[in-house]
Formats: C-alpha cells, sequence, structure tokens
C-alpha cells in the first residue's frame, strides 16, 4: 500500500500568549493554506528564528495555536542557526535546544522547544490495520522517485483518529531523495 510523502519545511507552533507577543496583544493565526493533517494550517504570519550563529527570516507559522511553542528546522537549518536540534517526535521538546523567534510586535526567548522532527508516518487506525502498523512502531520505508530512490530506516508510525495517512520527511531528507513534487513511498520490512 502506497502512501503519499510529504515535506515538512521549518515552521513554528506557538501558544497564544507567544503569539500575542510576537504580532501584538488579541493577535490570531490567519490561515493561508490547509495542510493534509485534518485542523492544520500553514499562516499568513511568519516570524524570524535567531540563533547565536544566524538567523533564518520569513518562518511560516502554523495553526491551530498549540499549549506549548515548538520549533521544526532540518539539522543544515540547526547548523545556520548555530544550535543542536535532537532529532524528537513532535512535542517532544523536553530538553530541546532553545532559540529566539522575532515578530513585528516582540521578541519570544523560548528556553526549549527547537526540534528536527524525526520522520513520522500519520495514519488512523483503519490504515495502520491495512499497513499492518501499530502505534510507535519502527518502520523502514522506500521512496520512489526519478532518480535517487532510497530506504528511510527508523520512520516512527503514529496512529490517530484525528490523522489523515501521509509521512512527513523534512528539507534535508527529500532532498536526498530527490523529493520533489508528488511522492509515494511504501513500508518494506
Amino acid at each position: 500500500m502506497n502512501f503519499i510523502v510529504e515535506t515538512s519545511a521549518r515552521h513554528v507552533h506557538v501558544t497564544q500568549q507567544d503569539l500575542e507577543t510576537l504580532l501584538g496583544k488579541g493577535a490570531a493565526l490567519t490561515p493561508k493554506k490547509d495542510l493534509s493533517q485534518p485542523g492544520q494550517f500553514a499562516c499568513v504570519e511568519r516570524v524570524d528564528v535567531v540563533g547565536p550563529k544566524k538567523t533564518i527570516s520569513g518562518v511560516s507559522i502554523l495553526g491551530p495555536v498549540r499549549p506549548a511553542t515548538q520549533i521544526e528546522v532540518s539539522l543544515s537549518d540547526a547548523r545556520t542557526l548555530g544550535v543542536v536540534a535532537p532529532i524528537r517526535e513532535s512535542g517532544d521538546i523536553n530538553g530541546s535546544a532553545g532559540i529566539k523567534l522575532v515578530g513585528p510586535a516582540g521578541e519570544v526567548e523560548v528556553a526549549q522547544g527547537l526540534i528536527a522532527a524525526k520522520r513520522h508516518i500519520h495514519a488512523t487506525p483503519a490504515d495502520a490495520e491495512k499497513l499492518g502498523v501499530k502505534d510507535k512502531e519502527i518502520v523502514k520505508v522506500r521512496i520512489q522517485t526519478a532518480e535517487r530512490s532510497l530506504v528511510f530506516e527508523d520512520v516512527v508510525v503514529r496512529v490517530s483518529e484525528k490523522f489523515a495517512l501521509a509521512m512527513h520527511i523534512d528539507t534535508d531528507e527529500a532532498n536526498a531523495a530527490g523529493a520533489s513534487g508528488e511522492v509515494y513511498g511504501e513500508i518494506v520490512k
């Protein structure tokens, strides 16, 4: 069974409090584009991510707001910023790198929250059953591209009724596979 493989570019998730600090009191996120995961969207609003070495400007905020601010970058981005980003599942930010976010109305020093997202598959329980996998299982996925097909190991399966079937890789991983446009993967054992 094949599934879509999407490239998840650098982005920021923010709390309501941090959003208001960055964009101004009473600020709300403005949806620009719906994402593949139900209820998730890219926003018009953008911020700068400031590291000890360099700044990455105009990073997209994804909505809706979250209980904790989290910044997801590739390992190349982390080197550019001058920080070490642990490879983690989204939401696992304890002990991760700190960073500064700068918006048009203010800035936020995030004590922890910068990660490189572990490559993963979102699946509903029905999709997981069809794929023959369970929540938190680690699998290998073959990505078929025109010139640089490869197998990704250490892919975590995340199962929830709230998900839609899709695999997410970061820009470094997409570039390694020559993945652009519509790309599909399949679990291999």
